[in-house]
Parts: structure tokens; sequence; C-alpha cells
């Protein structure tokens, strides 16, 4: 078997010290394409490097005052591939809700080992989503786990066809309309169609809605 190529990462924390240090600890797997130490400049440097996965700072200067929040909202439509990993020292509910709320794909704490951070940029990359455990909890009540939310969510799924959901979980999980088109093997024009389908019968107005309505039923 081949042996799995380096993920493609960028580093995005306000404190270069940090920085530095994470970079030389991630292993010979990652590969860091660029760094960034404020909203403007990680937004920049996303679109310039297109990494698999962003590594991301909570709390970061510029922008509206959302911190790594900002940073997602303002790259998602550039490159809608890329999946964020948030990592702080935070544990602070609000904190985990918002940037889980803004599309991160997990949220782990800065008390984790380079190798505890690259693995999780790899589960990521895979379209996991991973969370350090005692910050779970908050993710589940953020977004009203609640028992009964089973049958609700097959409820919901009966109201798509079986291509919208695929489709639905390809978009989710931050594919672009022409990846989905040639996973899939139909045209671009057909995924907008069925997206426009799917946020319709879900109600919900925008892909952001539709990953975090998708993360929450445990759907990707």
């Amino acid at each position: 078997m081949s042996e799995r190529p380096p993920l493609t990462v960028v580093i995005v924390d306000d404190h270069s010290i940090f920085r530095s240090g994470l970079r030389s600890e991630l292993g010979p797997g990652i590969d860091v394409l660029g760094e960034a130490g404020d909203v403007e400049e990680a937004i920049r440097v996303i679109a310039d490097t297109r990494p698999q996965v962003v590594l991301l700072d909570v709390h970061l200067p510029g922008g509206s005052g959302g911190g790594g929040a900002d940073v997602i909202t303002g790259s998602v439509a550039i490159v809608p591939a890329t999946r964020f990993l948030a990592l702080s020292v935070s544990d602070a509910a609000e904190d985990v809700v918002r940037v889980i709320r803004a599309g991160a794909r997990g949220y782990i704490t800065k008390s984790s080992s380079g190798a505890e951070v690259a693995e999780a940029a790899r589960r990521v990359d895979d379209g996991d989503a991973v969370f350090s455990p005692r910050l779970a909890g908050f993710v589940l009540d953020a977004f009203g786990a609640v028992a009964g939310e089973t049958a609700q969510s097959v409820d919901e799924l009966d109201r798509l066809s079986a291509r919208e959901q695929e489709v639905m979980r390809l978009i989710a999980r931050g594919y672009a309309y022409k990846e989905v088109a040639t996973e899939l093997f139909i045209s671009v024009k057909t995924v907008e169609t069925h997206v426009s389908s799917v946020l319709r019968k879900l109600q919900l107005s925008s892909r952001h809605e539709l990953a975090a309505w998708a993360l929450q039923r445990k759907l990707l």
C-alpha cells in the first residue's frame, strides 16, 4: 500500500511562538503551507495556499470581532473544500459554539500534543467531526441533541430523494459544486438544482446552515 501523502495545513494564531512550536511538533506527515496572525492575513493566506485543513485559534485580532469564526466565514466561499479545526486555550462554551456554527469541523484545546493535533487534522480532512472529550457536550447542547432527535432526522431525510441526500452530504462536508458533480457524475447545473431543492425542503437558507444541520444529526 502506498504511503499517504502529506496533509497540507495553514496555522492561524496571533502568537508567533506558538505557531513556530506547533509547526515543529506536527511531524513529517504534515506540510505547513503558511501562517497568519490575524483575521485579514489568515483569509489572504488561506485563499493563496488553499490548504486541506486550517488549524485555527479562536481569539484573533481583526475582522468584525468574531476571531476564528470571521476567518471561516471569510474563507469558505473562496476555498469551500478547506476544513477548519479550532485549536484554542479556551474551553468556554460560547467560543466552541461560535466557531462550530461558523463551520469548523472540530475543536481541540492547546493542551493537545503535536501528534494529537496532527491526528485530529487528518480526521477532520477525512470528514470526521473531532472534539476534545470535555467539549463534545457543549456542541451537543448547542445544537439541541436530545432524545427523539434521531426520529426527527429520519423524518426530515425522508423528504429528500436518494440523490438529494447524496448531494446534501457532500455539500455539507464542504465540497464545491464542481467537486460534487465530478463525484456523482452529474452536471454542475444538476447539482445546483438539487441543492436548491434540499435547502427548500429542509427550510434552510445557506450551505452553512446545511452543514450545521447535518453535523447536529451526525450525518457527515
